[in-house]
């Protein structure tokens, strides 16, 4: 089977990721004790990652433990070049998504920021979304879909709701092909 690309993102319920200021913490307002809304799973279905340079800037962990050690982490930049510890720089995200999409291996994640969303969209490189409704309206902020989106014919696979308020959505591409309003409102992978 085919490596899918798959962004696993949460956002408020207005859509952002991010306050103006890049801070996240509206996403706390869900936090419950040995509830991680399916991550732990999710990570074990894939071994390779890939954020956009200022998402690794912010989660970057400061003497702390790198979290994904046991996978391949790329980070896009357009300036920064080589490797660190744990982690490739690379540029074009076209010639790196087709060149693991070769490779045998698991799915691969993609974690934003909307930079490199905007981009992989504008390619059609995303086969799976998951993506967490934070209940909370930041009113502004960095969207996680940037204007100038060419248009994507998706369909929903699996939706879920938490005691938090959190609702979680799972889309995948649709075949361009297929008239979304045939298909039935639940299709599990």
């Amino acid at each position: 089977m085919p490596r899918k690309v798959i962004l696993y993102i949460a956002m408020s319920l207005d859509g952002y990721i991010a306050k103006e200021d890049d801070t996240i913490d509206f996403l706390s307002k869900v936090e419950t004790p040995g509830e991680d809304y399916g991550y732990t799973e999710f990570t074990k279905t894939v071994d390779t990652i890939i954020w956009g340079r200022k998402t690794y800037d912010k989660v970057k962990p400061f003497g702390i433990e790198f979290p994904h050690q046991d996978k391949n982490v790329f980070v896009l930049s357009k300036s920064k070049t080589g490797s660190e510890p744990h982690i490739t720089y690379f540029s074009d995200v076209i010639s790196l998504i087709e060149g693991l999409k070769k490779e045998p291996g698991k799915d691969i994640y993609c974690d934003g920021g909307s930079e490199t969303v905007k981009e992989m969209l504008k390619h059609s490189l995303i086969d799976k979304m998951i993506i967490s409704i934070i209940p909370h309206l930041l009113g502004s902020g960095i969207r996680l879909f940037r204007d100038g989106l060419p248009e994507h014919n998706i369909r929903l696979v699996h939706s879920q709701t938490f005691a938090s308020g959190l609702v979680q959505l799972i889309y995948q591409k649709a075949d361009p092909k297929v008239d979304i309003r045939t298909l039935s409102t639940f299709q599990p992978d």
